[in-house]
């Protein structure tokens, strides 16, 4: 990311508000909708490896 980032302040000096690149705002935001995604999926069961590689050849998604 780049750090380009301005502040917006008030009267007094207190920062209120943030300013940067868009770019760096849309990276931000994929990295909180995996962050939201990982949090809703926390108490999902997993399977072993071997069997998820079984599972893709059934249904022809692997070589």
């Amino acid at each position: 990311m780049v750090t380009a980032i301005q502040y917006l302040t008030d009267k007094r000096g207190k920062k209120t508000a943030v300013v940067l690149p868009i770019a760096d705002y849309e990276k931000l935001r994929e990295d909180l909708d995996d962050l939201a995604v990982i949090a809703e999926r926390r108490g999902e069961g997993t399977i072993p490896h071997a069997e998820f590689k079984r599972s893709l050849k059934r249904h022809a998604l692997s070589h």
